[in-house]
């Protein structure tokens, strides 16, 4: 018989309002990729912290082949040989590759000082072996998201992990990093290591996944071998019904022009110009979606429209009249909604209740204000608990739930439901379905459809190629903060798509903006 590297049984978690994990069995044999599958609130992070140390479960008991462990923190799961890439990356932006690595652990020589060359010497050796392909000497700040996880796959490596939790790790990557990832993967299964993946994305459990856990509502659905199911079958075993992969929507009829962005530059956080004299024009009733590899001045543009970062040159016209210096709130207040690529960064306030973050930015109107100057927590409540049964948020304590106590599908959901609750004119919609599943994917993205068939103007920016084929009515391309051709449904490859991604003009089929 095959040994099981990890087996998890009856393990119960209690939250206020919630039963995040009942009574679940989980079994991992030594050397395979189980994928973790689950609905947003399903209970998989929560039940992955309890083997990490994160957590200590109410109930049940943990076994590491074979014999029975307490695993009361991440420092005990460490020296279990267990690690865990985190959704969110814990590291600290100006130090080096090699000084997160070893932060903690650090290797010292014969005067007991912190010996970085050993750091980096044994930080590239790993990288070679595994061929991770990331710099020791290299800032944090300075490299791409995707190295970044590679320095928190390093992290566990170098502490001797032979068994690696990964929690959602393609939530934040573009397509090119993710297939990296894949490859990585089966990598690591290849030197003997066992992985288990929380992940909502079919296609990588297809990809990868040697069996396949399902959660649903805290509760183990079932266990399959991947080779065995399909991917619809897979997201009906997760969601409890059928689901649609296809979009349903109507031909676009595009009204007025509500948008338009005038040769603007703007520069990144480094002063240096990432968009240069960008033009496009987005009207009533119509979804343009900005495709490009991460990078090629996305997020300049989100922060120009959005007020996040100033203009250097060029305008910006909502509705005829031209916000290019407006505040941010006064950008809101003009009918700008914005879903940001950072949902933590720039979404919510972690802190804060649901009610609070759905009414964060029109607290000061009616009727969340009385006479001007005293919130009416009555109302906010009220709109929290309508968002919540709308749009599916799992919350154990309905409206008066921390935000930042949420799965992060849920708090994407929450900012969803804020959004489009305030009805702009204008949406900026970044990674909307970034850490979704699929059920939760179908219904934003038809949501999305019913905000266009209202007459809203939506820019729509994502790394997901799929998305931006099947959602968007234009698309646009974006290369090194240049738009490098404007194409009408239908019109364009995804292949297509892809080479001008690499800074390829296809000016046969262009449409002006």
């Amino acid at each position: 018989m095959e040994q099981n590297a990890i087996e998890m049984i009856g393990i119960t978690k209690i939250f206020p309002g919630i039963i995040a994990n009942d009574n679940i069995n989980l079994t991992v044999r030594e050397n395979e990729v189980l994928a973790l599958l689950g609905e947003n609130g399903a209970g998989k992070s929560t039940l992955m912290s309890i083997l990490f140390g994160s957590y200590d479960p109410d109930q049940g008991i943990i076994k590491i082949r074979g014999k029975e462990v307490k695993i009361k923190d991440p420092n005990a799961a460490t020296a279990l040989g267990i690690g865990m890439v985190h959704q969110h990356f814990k590291l600290i932006h100006n130090y080096t590759v090699a000084e997160n690595i070893v932060l903690g652990i650090e290797p010292r020589n014969k005067f007991g000082l912190i010996d970085l060359a050993a750091a980096e010497k044994r930080v590239a050796e790993l990288s070679e072996q595994y061929g991770l392909m990331v710099n020791p000497k290299a800032k944090i700040e300075d490299i791409t998201v995707g190295m970044q996880q590679r320095v928190e796959i390093l992290k566990t490596l170098y502490r001797n992990a032979d068994i690696i939790i990964f929690d959602e790790p393609t939530a934040v990557l573009t397509p090119q990093e993710i297939d990296e990832l894949m490859t990585i993967i089966r990598r690591l299964k290849a030197e003997g290591k066992t992985i288990i993946i929380i992940t909502h994305k079919l296609k990588e459990i297809k990809a990868v996944g040697d069996r396949c856990t399902v959660l649903r509502r805290g509760k183990v659905i079932g266990t399959v071998k991947v080779s065995d199911v399909t991917e619809r079958e897979l997201a009906e075993m997760m969601v409890g019904r059928a689901v649609k992969f296809e979009i349903e929507k109507k031909p676009c009829v595009p009204g007025r022009t509500v948008v338009s962005i005038q040769n603007i530059s703007v520069k990144n956080s480094r002063g240096q110009i990432a968009i240069r004299d960008l033009s496009l024009d987005v009207h009533a009733g119509e979804i343009v979606g900005i495709a490009g590899v991460d990078g090629n001045g996305q997020s300049e543009l989100i922060y120009a429209l959005t007020g996040l970062s100033p203009v250097e040159s060029g305008k910006i016209i909502l509705n005829d009249a031209d916000i290019t210096h407006l505040s941010i709130k006064e950008r809101i207040e003009a009918g700008i909604g914005h879903i940001p690529e950072d949902r933590q960064k720039h979404g919510l306030v972690s802190q804060f209740t649901i009610a609070e973050n759905v009414c964060i930015k029109d607290y000061y109107s009616a009727p969340y204000t009385q006479k001007g100057c005293i919130l009416n927590y009555g109302s906010m409540n009220q709109l929290g608990e309508k968002l919540i049964a709308d749009f599916d948020i799992r919350a154990g304590e309905g409206a008066h739930t921390p935000a930042g106590s949420m799965s992060g599908g849920n708090q994407q959901k929450m900012i969803i439901a804020r959004e489009l609750n305030l009805s702009p004119d204008f949406l900026v919609i970044a990674q909307p379905t970034r850490g979704l599943d699929v059920g939760a994917i179908e219904y934003i993205r038809q949501r999305i459809i019913e905000e266009r068939d209202k007459g809203r103007a939506i820019l729509l920016i994502s790394f997901e190629l799929d998305e931006i084929m099947n959602l968007c009515d234009r698309i646009a391309t974006i290369s090194k903060g240049t738009i490098v051709g404007i194409f009408k449904e239908g019109e364009v490859t995804e292949r297509e798509i892809g080479i001008m991604m690499a800074g390829s003009k296809k000016q046969d089929k262009e449409v002006s903006a």
